[in-house]
């Protein structure tokens, strides 16, 4: 019965983003560090900014800074089906007694899964239940990429949920 939706789940130590962070704040802080500030002229030594390379560093710094107390926190998101209630379950952030986004419907309530595709970044998802409500919490960060795939094994499973693809 759940075969067919795989859960998912991802943390900020196996997201791609946060280790493309880190990495850019390291290589800023570093390549900043190499720098002699007072050498930090043009060849005719009438340009100087010896105040760009300690602002090079501190952005680097705080850019590694925070992917890796954020890759330390490790908040995670996914989805999943309940085995026992046969419920849709997804949360966002450190779910638990330390707080967290969490949600669940049974896919009988649930009326339509809304695809928006965005330009310049990932697709928007949505979720809305039968009276037509949208979903707390539900978006792309909680299901697997291709969106399309997924919605579709879940209106395979569950016939009367409508995946509408805007655009």
């Amino acid at each position: 019965m759940t075969g067919t939706i795989p859960p998912y789940r991802r943390s900020a130590r196996t997201d791609y983003r946060m280790w493309l962070l880190l990495v850019f704040g390291l290589v800023f802080f570093c390549a900043a560090s190499a720098i002699d500030p007072a050498d930090n002229c043009s060849e005719a030594g009438r340009e100087c900014a010896p105040w760009l390379v300690p602002l090079a560093q501190g952005l680097g710094a705080l850019v590694a800074l925070g992917a890796g107390l954020n890759m330390l926190a490790n908040p995670n998101r996914g989805s999943f089906i309940d085995p026992a209630t046969g419920d849709l379950v997804w949360w966002q952030g450190r779910v638990g007694a330390s707080g967290g986004d969490e949600g669940r419907i049974h896919p009988s309530r649930i009326g339509k899964l809304r695809i928006v595709p965005q330009e310049d970044s990932d697709d928007e998802v949505h979720l809305y239940d039968l009276e037509g409500n949208r979903l707390f919490w539900f978006d792309q960060e909680v299901i697997p990429w291709p969106y399309e795939r997924w919605a579709e094994r879940l209106a395979a499973r569950w016939p009367h949920i409508e995946v509408d693809r805007v655009g």
